[in-house]
């Protein structure tokens, strides 16, 4: 079997004798009437024309020898068969294909549509055109790129050759579709907020950071779509807001976590949390209909139907019920104990990174679909509280044992508020550095009065889970160390 670097060689060459000719092996455009997809639905009516016709693509399939090959185009929307025949063409035409013309290089080709003798749609080749000369080879058609790394690193080729891989990138482009034609039919306007925050706000994560050179002034990286900025909007007089776009976080990765993806999040003034809770149940359903075709789903080991009632899970209910720990009267120690004899790792000894961490190991028993509710006010600072409670205003929905989604009745007390900002600062400057920080100019937009709103958000997560795929897998090029 020849190396790489001899099959690079061989190709050289090829390149060569195209060049050695006067043909730019580089064109800017070739000859090309559509869509392979387009010549494929039409193709009786093409046929019945009796006109020649010019497509282009990837070669992904070369055949046959002697008098007659067969080449397989892909251009993206679909694939055709090109049928060369040595006594429909010039002697010079037939060879310099023969000779210079490799799977994966791109061609042009114009014929007469046919139907093959195998029954198969085909271009009768009159003429072609090299469209982009490869000097390297396609991996192996049935085994593709198997090193999880390498088709990370090179997505391109993990794409060209994975379709279900590629279906998938279209559906989620779909999800993000939907997303917001169902946002806009419920009366929501899109907005765009700073990506680059002076304090970030709207959930607990480690930030990026850089530095603003014109106004000499470290900046980060936002870790939520906008929430404080549209909540902003909402004391500006817009009553219903939405945004789709990219957050970060500079955390772990995991299947249902990365350091960049896309979120939604939205805004309804007057509205608080049972009205948010009834809207993303209509939201999902309708998302996964639209996308997947079904309600019904498989995913993470659980089987879940998105159409069927969501039930309401307490928090602290839910963590006694699957550990015996009461997390209102239980002490770090005792948090501590209980998740070594569960063996669970954790990270940071406060009592909100405890609480957290008891729930995650709680959740992944969760099929769903479910509402967590009446969280600790200490692990959702921008919540409104329930009057007489410890408990505030969030809804997550839960699926497949992860949480999919976070909303809240928001809260817009200013004293308060402030007075959650300072305790979240006195864990930042105990060393947790995903404590939220605080916006006292935020506090202050609050003093000029925001209207009761709910607000809510969720990311491509939702995609993953029920596409049942690790998130990583998803995102169209994954970050990766530079080899």
């Amino acid at each position: 079997m020849a190396s790489l670097e001899e099959i690079r060689s061989a190709r050289l060459q090829k390149l060569q004798i195209l060049k050695d000719k006067n043909i730019d092996p580089y064109p800017a455009k070739v000859p090309r009437d559509f869509d392979i997809s387009q010549l494929k639905s039409g193709f009786d009516e093409y046929v019945s024309a009796d006109k020649t016709v010019s497509v282009a693509g990837r070669v992904m399939a070369l055949r046959g020898q002697g008098a007659i090959l067969f080449a397989v185009l892909f251009d993206g929307t679909g694939k055709i068969q090109s049928i060369i025949k040595k006594d429909s063409l010039s002697e010079e035409v037939f060879s310099l294909f023969v000779d210079t013309v490799d799977v994966g290089d791109f061609i042009s080709v114009t014929g007469l549509p046919t139907i093959s003798k195998t029954v198969e749609q085909s271009v009768m080749m009159q003429s072609w055109t090299m469209a982009s000369k490869s000097l390297l080879p396609l991996p192996e058609k049935f085994h593709g790129l198997q090193d999880v790394d390498e088709r990370y690193r090179k997505r391109y080729l993990d794409l060209l050759m994975n379709d279900e891989l590629r279906e998938l990138l279209v559906k989620k482009s779909k999800f993000w579709d939907s997303t917001r034609d169902f946002m806009k039919k419920h009366g929501f306007l899109e907005v765009e907020t700073p990506t680059l925050e002076t304090t970030t706000g709207g959930a607990e994560a480690t930030p990026f950071k850089t530095h603003h050179n014109d106004f000499d002034l470290d900046v980060y990286l936002r870790i939520s779509i906008g929430e404080l900025w549209q909540k902003r909007l909402m004391a500006g007089g817009f009553s219903k807001t939405f945004e789709i776009g990219r957050a970060y976080r500079n955390e772990g990765s995991s299947p249902e976590h990365a350091q960049e993806f896309t979120n939604m999040e939205f805004y309804w003034s007057f509205a608080d949390y049972n009205d948010g809770m009834k809207l993303v149940r209509e939201m999902y359903i309708e998302i996964a209909n639209s996308v997947f075709g079904t309600t019904k789903f498989i995913s993470r080991g659980h089987t879940f139907d998105l159409s069927n009632e969501w039930v309401k899970i307490d928090y602290s209910e839910e963590v006694q019920k699957q550990t015996g720990i009461n997390i209102q009267t239980a002490s770090e120690n005792e948090m501590k104990q209980k998740l070594d004899e569960l063996r669970v790792k954790y990270d940071g000894d406060n009592k909100e990174r405890l609480m957290d961490t008891l729930w995650k190991y709680c959740r992944k028993n969760i099929s769903g679909p479910a509402f967590l509710v009446n969280h600790p006010v200490l692990v959702a600072p921008l919540a409104k509280s329930n009057s007489g409670t410890e408990t505030v205003q969030r809804f997550q929905p839960i699926i497949a044992g992860v949480e999919i989604g976070n909303g809240y009745s928001e809260l817009n007390d200013p004293i308060d508020q402030k007075e959650r900002f300072e305790l979240q600062q006195k864990l930042i400057d105990g060393g947790d550095t995903e404590a939220m920080m605080a916006d006292f100019e935020f506090v202050e937009m609050l003093e000029h009065g925001m209207p009761p709103t709910c607000g809510f958000g969720f990311g491509e997560r939702l995609f993953a889970v029920l596409a049942d795929k690790p998130l990583r897998e998803l995102q169209t090029f994954p970050l990766m160390r530079p080899k």
